[in-house]
C-alpha cells in the first residue's frame, strides 16, 4: 500500500504553510555532517543569491538522525556579513532555511523524498540536491544545476565532474555504461549525488510508491536518472568541476551501496524492458558549462585486497556463477583465472567478458529464481576483479586517457545488447508489468523520526 504519511514531520508542514510558495528549493541530505555542512549551506546560499537575486528560495536540510550538531551547524551557516567576499548583492533576499529529521527508512533516498515533498508543497519551479560532505562545492553549481530548468525548460540536470580515474568505480564499471547503453542517453554520472530538476519532476518523484524499497537508500540516484530518462522528461547535464568529497577504496568500503545501486539498476531494467530493447544508439544530451581544468584528488586503491577478495569470493560463489552465467561466459571467467598465474598483470576481466557477466546477472535477477541478495553478493567479487583489471589497464594513463577508456565501455555495453536480449529470451524471463513496489525491498529497520 502507498505510504500516505510522507517524510515530513507535521511541524515542518506547518512551517511550509507559513512560507507559502517559493521559486527554488535546494535540498541537502545530511547525517553526522557537522564538519562539512556549513560550507555547503554557505556555497548554496551564495550561489542562489548571485545567480537568481530576484527569486525566492528555500534551503532544506533533510537529516537522517544525526548524533552531532549537524542541524545546528546548518542553521547557523550562510553568507551573513560576507556578501562582498562572495560577490553577492547584500540587498538580495536570503533563502529561508528549513532543517529537520525526516521520517522513514534511514537513507539518502528518504532524505531526498522529504526534499521532493517540500518542493511539491511550496510549488517550486526548480530544485536541486547536493551532497553534505562536499569540500569542492562552489556557488556556481547553483547556476549550472538550476538555470537549465528555470531558463531552458529542462526537467532533469545530471552532473559531470572531473574525478580521479579510481573514484566512482561503481559508476565507471556498471552504472554509467549500462544505463547509457540501455536507455540511449550518455549521462556521465547517473549516480552522481548532485542534481537539478523541475518542480513538476519533484512532484512526480514524491508521488511514486518506492519508499520502502532500496530507492529509499543508495538506489535513489539511479532511480531518479532512469525515471527521468524513460518517462518523457527533458534531460541534460552540467559541468560542475572537480568533485572532492571523502573517496573510498572500493575493496575496503563497499558497504551496502553496491547491492542497493546495482539491484535497483537491474530491477529498473526489468520494469522498463519495452523501452530499452528498442534503443540502438547512445546520444549525447545537451551539456551546460565548460569542462573543468582543475585536477581531482587522487584515490588510492589496494590491488592486493581486490585480488584477495575476488579469490575468496570465487571459492564461495563459483557454483552460483555456473547457474547464472551462460556457458561461454562462465568458461571465460574460468579461463581468466587459469591464465592469471602466467600473466604478469594477474587476473584480467576484459570489457567484453565483464559486460556479458553483468548482463547474465541482470537477466538472472529478473528471472527471480535466485534470492536477490545472494545473487548480488556473488557479483561483488567479479566487480572487484574488473576494478583490478581497470587499475592495470590505466596504470600509465592520464585521467583524460582513462576517461576515454571509460567512455569506450559504453560502446561495448551497447554492442552486447543483442547478447542481453538473446539471454533474456533463452532463459524465459516472464513478461511482467512491474509496479514501483517490486523494486528491491530495503531491510526493515526502525524509521527515523
Amino acid at each position: 500500500m502507498p505510504d500516505r504519511e510522507g517524510a515530513l514531520p507535521e511541524a515542518i508542514r506547518s512551517e511550509l504553510r507559513d512560507i507559502g510558495r517559493t521559486d527554488i528549493v535546494v535540498g541537502i541530505p545530511t547525517f553526522n555532517s557537522e564538519r562539512t555542512v556549513g560550507g555547503v549551506v554557505t556555497a548554496v546560499e551564495a550561489g542562489i543569491r548571485k545567480a537568481f537575486p530576484d527569486r525566492r528560495a528555500v534551503i532544506v536540510v533533510s537529516d537522517g538522525g544525526s548524533e552531532d550538531a549537524t542541524i545546528m551547524a546548518a542553521r547557523a551557516a550562510g553568507v551573513g556579513d560576507l556578501a562582498e567576499r562572495y560577490l553577492v548583492d547584500p540587498n538580495s533576499p536570503e533563502p529561508r532555511k528549513v532543517a529537520f529529521a525526516y521520517r522513514g527508512l534511514p537513507g539518502k533516498g528518504s532524505a531526498f523524498r522529504a526534499v521532493f515533498e517540500v518542493a511539491r508543497e511550496l510549488q517550486a519551479a526548480a530544485c536541486a540536491v547536493v551532497d553534505s560532505d562536499l569540500r569542492s562545492i562552489r556557488p556556481f553549481w547553483m547556476d549550472h544545476l538550476l538555470s537549465p530548468v528555470l531558463r531552458y525548460g529542462f526537467d532533469y540536470v545530471s552532473p559531470v565532474y572531473a574525478r580521479h580515474r579510481f573514484d566512482g568505480t561503481i559508476t565507471n564499471s556498471i552504472a554509467y555504461p549500462v544505463t547509457a547503453a540501455l536507455y540511449g542517453q550518455r549521462l556521465r554520472q547517473p549516480i552522481g549525488g548532485d542534481f537539478g530538476f523541475s518542480g513538476q519532476l519533484a512532484a512526480h518523484y514524491a508521488e511514486r510508491n518506492v519508499w520502502h524499497t532500496d530507492v529509499a537508500r543508495f538506489g535513489i540516484d539511479i532511480w531518479m536518472t532512469t525515471v527521468a530518462s524513460v518517462e518523457g522528461f527533458r534531460v541534460c547535464q552540467a559541468h560542475l568541476g572537480a568533485k572532492i568529497h571523502d573517496p573510498k577504496d572500493p575493496a575496503a568500503d563497499l558497504g551496502p551501496m553496491f547491492s542497493q545501486v546495482v539491484g535497483s539498476l537491474f530491477a529498473l531494467a526489468g520494469k522498463y524492458r519495452e523501452r530499452w530493447e528498442r534503443v540502438t544508439e547512445v546520444l549525447d544530451p545537451p551539456t551546460f558549462g565548460l569542462p573543468a581544468a582543475a585536477a581531482a584528488e587522487p584515490v588510492r586503491i589496494s590491488l592486493p585486497r581486490l585480488v584477495w577478495k575476488f579469490v575468496d569470493g570465487s571459492v564461495r560463489h563459483q557454483s552460483l556463477w555456473r547457474q547464472i552465467m551462460a556457458e561461454e561466459t562462465f568458461d571465460g571467467v574460468m579461463g581468466a583465472i587459469r591464465e592469471a598465474s602466467e600473466n604478469p598483470r594477474g587476473l584480467v576481466l576484459a570489457p567484453y567478458l565483464w559486460f556479458r557477466i553483468v548482463y547474465d546477472f541482470l537477466v538472472a535477477y529478473n528471472l527471480r529464481d535466485t534470492e536477490p541478495a545472494a545473487l548480488l553478493e556473488s557479483l561483488i567479487p567479479l566487480y572487484f576483479a574488473r576494478t583490478a583489471s581497470f587499475v592495470h589497464e590505466t596504470a600509465e594513463d592520464t585521467d583524460e586517457e582513462a576517461e576515454e577508456r571509460i567512455n569506450g565501455l559504453v560502446a561495448v555495453a551497447l554492442d552486447l545488447k543483442a547478447y542481453l536480449l538473446r539471454r533474456w529470451r533463452e532463459r524465459g524471463v516472464p513478461e511482467r508489468k512491474l509496479a514501483d513496489q517490486t523494486l528491491p525491498q530495503a531491510p526493515i529497520e526502525e524509521s527515523v523520526h
